[in-house]
């Protein structure tokens, strides 16, 4: 028996209302995303790849339509329920890393395992992920003394901490020049081969599509294509 896809959405919608015109952020959308896969999702700005992101992250909750995790249909789950979800079984990187100013870099890995409810080894844990991303000598740095891709390296930390089947990164490579993205890619890749991760990335970047197991372009809401990269 197969065993159940990291993410799948059956005729996911997701609408809004602007006066008397509706608009189909997300269009009926049919995907299946295997545990393990590291799927970029690319499309124009307006093609609905935050608002699909925001859906699978339970960030949002749909028009219509379901998004299956491991199997599980989160399309009845109450709000306390959708963030239980998200704190155990998915981890978020941001464009702008979400970073915040006053704590230090262990501080911010540590915040999705408080609201979790995390035990008490917690800053080992912290420090242990700061040094599998190679920044066990910032720990103890506040984000204004970091750059932006130590800062982004902290935000995947952070993401892993809970250690979630699923991480899902909106641009997150947006923000950073060239070789530190390449840098950012190549540890998100290893983390994905090394822990199983599922990783959903949202991305204009070519060269991080590129380097993904399969691309899914939007247009208009909906799924235009998707295949392997070769």
């Amino acid at each position: 028996m197969n065993a159940a896809p990291a993410i799948e959405t059956r005729g996911l919608a997701k609408l809004y209302r602007r006066g008397p015109t509706v608009v189909r952020a997300v269009d009926g959308i049919d995907m299946r995303i295997d545990s393990g896969e590291f799927v970029a999702i690319v499309g124009r700005s307006g093609s609905g790849k935050t608002t699909l992101l925001d859906c699978l992250g339970l960030l949002l909750t749909p028009t219509s339509g379901q998004v299956l995790l491991e199997g599980s249909d989160t399309s009845r789950l109450g709000g306390n329920a959708r963030a239980a979800v998200r704190a155990r079984r998915i981890g978020f990187v941001f464009q702008e890393f979400n970073l915040l100013p006053g704590l230090t870099a262990v501080e911010n890995v540590l915040l999705p395992l408080r609201y979790a409810g995390g035990n008490g080894d917690g800053r080992r844990r912290g420090e242990a992920l700061l040094a599998e991303v190679g920044l066990e000598a910032r720990a103890r740095h506040r984000p204004t003394e970091l750059s932006g891709g130590e800062q982004q390296r902290v935000a995947i930390a952070r993401s892993l901490v809970n250690d979630p089947a699923i991480v899902l990164a909106d641009e997150p490579t947006g923000e950073l020049d060239t070789d530190t993205a390449e840098e950012l890619v190549g540890l998100m890749r290893r983390v994905n081969r090394e822990r199983g991760t599922t990783f959903v990335v949202v991305t204009h970047d070519a060269d991080l599509a590129a380097r993904a197991d399969r691309v899914i372009r939007l247009q208009d809401g909906r799924v235009a294509s998707e295949g392997h990269v070769a």
